[in-house]
């Protein structure tokens, strides 16, 4: 992916930049993969779901964890609230309801998690966009099929 990227510096950059920048963010790397990995499942990129399938298992998250997060969702409350969250900006391509911020806040985080998980959005959308664009080939092995009684 980065090295389609590199065709454009500006646009690898920018993906490096807001990548690291959200690395030094307060969301805890285990959210970030799991919130990537249900933004992925939402904009059906294999590539990103491959990739943080991975990222995912080394940042601790087990295969129950990594399936829920794809399925937009956590048996941990807070992050859950966190997740479908996400879930929601995507699906609602970023108009969210007062009530559904509410439910975000009413879990515990305030105004810098939310960004967080609007720019996290915001990254993995790009991401994923890019890498169905390129058709990026998988070097990660491929995440198991979700059946469709789990979706």
């Amino acid at each position: 992916m980065m090295r389609t990227m590199a065709s454009a510096p500006a646009v690898l950059e920018g993906y490096l930049q807001l990548s690291a920048a959200l690395g030094r963010g307060s969301l805890p790397a285990r959210t970030r993969e799991q919130l990537a990995l249900a933004v992925s499942e939402a904009n059906g990129c294999d590539y990103c779901l491959a990739a943080h399938s991975a990222v995912g298992k080394m940042a601790g998250l087990s295969s129950d964890q990594i399936r829920d997060s794809r399925l937009g969702t956590s048996v941990d409350p807070k992050t859950d609230a966190l997740i479908r969250f996400a879930r929601r900006i995507v699906d609602a391509r970023g108009r969210v309801s007062d009530d559904e911020l509410a439910a975000v806040r009413a879990a515990g985080f305030g105004d810098a998690a939310i960004a967080e998980v609007v720019a996290a959005v915001a990254l993995m959308t790009f991401t994923n966009y890019f890498n169905l664009v390129a058709d990026t080939e998988l070097d990660f092995p491929r995440a198991p099929a979700m059946s469709s009684a789990e979706r």
